[in-house]
């Protein structure tokens, strides 16, 4: 048996000393009183005051390289239809592009930014991986939408302000591009819109279930085959060599998805988007074992933790992080690391403006297993140079940072919005359901 060191000894005196006095259950609220480590609470206090300061001089020491620069504040800007823009302004004038937003939830975001400016504020923007940290792990309750999508559209802004120091695009901090040209997917419900989109480059598209009202928890053949023949529609129009995704958003029950799925299988969509709720991690993966068609799933998911069961599980194949839920492009770097050593395909979500789009198209050109980008924007209206599709892909962006530039002229009449969730309910007996 070994023989307690100086330390421990003492130690175990002085406990035995307090609780053997008369005293002794004053003794121990007093021992109890003050902090781990059996310092008086005033030292404890001056101690650990200097050791943040200390922290923060060593976390300074390696703030970026270069000339000096420095968070001066941070600007959010509520845009129609439904997006919050992010600058991220420095004492250097460059200033940082984000989208933070969770829809619906704009003004929560908004506080959410808010909260974070005080660790920002004064520190160099260019340790982007080192603030991430920071933004999260400070936080003794971690992520959830709203943190992670503050810090989302934070994180898109760091690495835009440090492409654009360095003037190049943030692919090339990433270890360069792995391809020269990216493919993006449009929405179309309809063979009309299908054709439309055809005409403006796009050769990906993706739908939802066609449908006169939500779907119940089992469903009728009627049902079903309505689903199925809308999408043979769209099918016929796209042609066999487009390729068509459908999203039942999470808002199907596994009964009913199991049958929608079967009766799709016909016309191979690219890939079934949350068959089910993305909580239900067992049963997507059950589905996704019960069907030969791609399983994809992401959108609502936070960080690589939440990713990792659905890997581990193999409930998806094809991954759909949101560069503005996610984490932003240093998280979902990592999520698509993980997802490659599982072989599955990363498909970025993105329902939301051209700062989203920005930063996709950076994160997808510098990843190996990149499918397809999600957009509903490429910049009209919105940026000095919109993205353009050719062929179905946009060409690998070239400007420094994110490569976009506001166009704030165009804007002007498109700030301030107070978009919410629609309300849904069920036809027939008025019981709350999902959209």
């Amino acid at each position: 048996m070994s023989t307690p060191g100086p330390r421990s000894r003492h130690r175990r005196s002085f406990l035995l000393s307090m609780l053997g006095t008369a005293g002794g259950a004053a003794g121990l609220g007093a021992f109890a009183a003050q902090d781990p480590y059996n310092r008086p609470r005033d030292e404890a206090d001056e101690n650990d005051s200097r050791g943040v300061v200390r922290g923060r001089q060593l976390a300074e020491s390696f703030a970026g390289s270069g000339e000096r620069i420095r968070i001066t504040r941070l600007e959010t800007i509520l845009v129609k239809p439904r997006w919050l823009f992010l600058k991220v302004h420095t004492d250097a004038g460059i200033v940082g592009l984000g989208e933070p937003i969770v829809e619906g939830r704009a003004e929560t975001c908004i506080a959410a930014v808010k909260e974070l400016e005080g660790y920002l504020i004064g520190k160099d923007p260019r340790p982007v991986a080192h603030h991430w940290q920071a933004m999260y792990r400070h936080a003794f309750y971690r992520g959830g939408p709203v943190l992670t999508s503050a810090i989302s559209g934070i994180d898109q802004a760091l690495w835009d302000i440090k492409g654009k120091a360095l003037g190049v695009p943030v692919y090339e901090l990433l270890g360069g591009p792995t391809r020269s040209r990216i493919r993006v997917y449009a929405h179309a419900g309809s063979p009309e819109a299908i054709q439309r989109s055809k005409a403006q480059g796009f050769t990906a598209f993706k739908t939802g279930p066609r449908k006169d009202r939500p779907a119940r928890i089992v469903e009728n053949p009627a049902f079903v085959r309505k689903v199925a023949d809308g999408f043979a529609t769209l099918r016929e129009a796209a042609g066999d060599d487009a390729d068509i995704g459908i999203d039942f958003h999470g808002a199907i029950s596994p009964q009913t998805a199991k049958l929608l799925i079967k009766a799709l299988e016909p016309y191979q969509p690219m890939f079934i988007e949350e068959p089910v709720a993305c909580q239900n991690v067992d049963v997507m993966a059950e589905i996704a074992r019960g069907t030969h068609l791609p399983i994809a799933t992401g959108e609502r998911i936070f960080t690589k933790w939440g990713f990792r069961e659905i890997l581990e599980k193999g409930a998806a194949s094809i991954l759909q992080p949101d560069l503005c839920h996610a984490g932003g492009i240093t998280e979902t770097r990592l999520i698509a690391g993980m997802a490659e050593s599982y072989y599955a395909a990363i498909a970025p979500h993105n329902p939301l403006g051209p700062i989203s789009l920005a930063a996709g198209l950076q994160l997808a050109a510098s990843i190996p297993n990149f499918l397809c980008q999600e957009q509903v924007s490429l910049g009209d209206g919105y940026l000095k140079e919109p993205f353009r599709v050719v062929d179905g892909y946009i060409d690998l962006p070239r400007g420094p940072g994110l490569g976009i530039e506001l166009d704030e002229d165009a804007m002007a009449d498109k700030i301030g919005h107070e978009w919410t969730n629609p309300e849904s309910y069920d036809v027939f007996d008025g019981s709350v359901v999902d959209w």
